[in-house]
């Protein structure tokens, strides 16, 4: 017992003589602490370990929550409908009768029709209104076209002008067709002799209806390629073409389109660049004529019911 006792005295004497390796931080010293390299906090491999992955993690789920909302709200971005409209009377309008017609869908749509006045009518224009406003916006162009001699029908798509329903591309083509079904049934508009006005976002609704029922003349004031080109010049840092829903390919359809053309342009349009308005004209089959304003913007009068478009139209129509 006594030489047992003597060796493990020696043995924990030889152990704590043993020179310590101080350049591996991670050795563990004769008092038992770890050694460490200057400047070491005890946290830092740990916060390391932690903040990699989840920097790298948190950045995908903020694109996709980005991206995810962005598709789900992507129509509040398309379209600005403005409430109810004005009484006729408020606006000092005469000889303007207030409209109803229904959708296959089931829903009622309000617009005005703007009969002629002391004469027959040369024809009747459907008017396709663009993204933003209600039909109370342009009733300078249906009274300056009426002045010219032609009946005008101004109404309001669905979730537009006080009108049950929400937009979407599909919804604005029954629309359309709602309100052409309804000016062929009355007495006094010749089917034969109705003309599709198509302004902006318009322009691909009447483009469409123009290919299914063919008028007897189109006109499209600002028109574009698709909506998906618009929406990715605009927003360019997006991927808008894999994300956009309602796309409207109006280049995809002008081909399909047989009735005499008039395009108008307004040269300096920072909302549908005059670009995308040109390709979709030289897509176009003849007849066609192109009006182009060098100085008109998407939203100016000029471009509204501005005296040389109204009779550009007027000059069009009458070939």
């Amino acid at each position: 017992m006594a030489v047992d006792a003597v060796n493990q005295a020696a043995m924990v004497k030889a152990v704590q003589a043993r020179p310590i390796d101080s350049s591996l931080p991670d050795k563990v010293q004769g008092d038992g602490e770890t050694a460490h390299e200057p400047g070491y906090h005890p946290d830092m491999n740990a916060q390391e370990r932690r903040a990699g992955i989840p920097l790298w993690l948190l950045s995908i789920v903020a694109v996709a929550f980005i991206l995810l909302a962005l598709w789900a709200g992507q129509r509040q971005l398309m379209y600005f409908p403005f409430g109810d409209t004005p009484a006729l009377d408020a606006l000092g309008l005469e000889h303007v009768e207030a409209v109803t017609f229904d959708t296959a869908d089931g829903l009622r749509l309000g617009g005005w029709f703007f009969p002629a006045i002391d004469e027959a009518p040369k024809a009747t224009v459907l008017v396709f209104n663009g993204n933003a406003g209600n039909r109370s916006y342009r009733v300078p162009l249906a009274t300056g076209l009426r002045d010219e001699g032609f009946q005008v029908l101004l109404f309001d798509y669905r979730g537009f002008g006080g009108n049950p329903g929400t937009p979407t591309e599909r919804g604005l083509a029954l629309d359309a067709r709602a309100a052409r079904d309804y000016l062929v049934r009355r007495s006094d508009v010749d089917g034969s002799r109705l003309i599709y006005f198509g302004e902006s976002l318009g322009t691909a609704v009447a483009t469409e209806l123009a290919a299914e029922h063919h008028p007897a003349a189109l006109i499209l004031r600002s028109p574009f390629t698709s909506m998906a080109d618009v929406g990715q010049y605009h927003y360019w840092w997006l991927p808008v073409r894999l994300l956009i829903r309602d796309r409207y390919p109006t280049l995809d359809r002008i081909g399909q389109v047989r009735s005499p053309l008039l395009v108008i342009v307004g040269e300096r349009d920072s909302i549908v660049p005059a670009e995308f308005s040109h390709r979709l004209y030289d897509a176009a089959a003849t007849p066609k004529t192109i009006l182009s304003m060098p100085d008109a913007d998407h939203n100016d009068y000029d471009l509204l019911a501005g005296e040389e478009m109204i009779e550009g139209i007027v000059k069009f129509l009458r070939r």
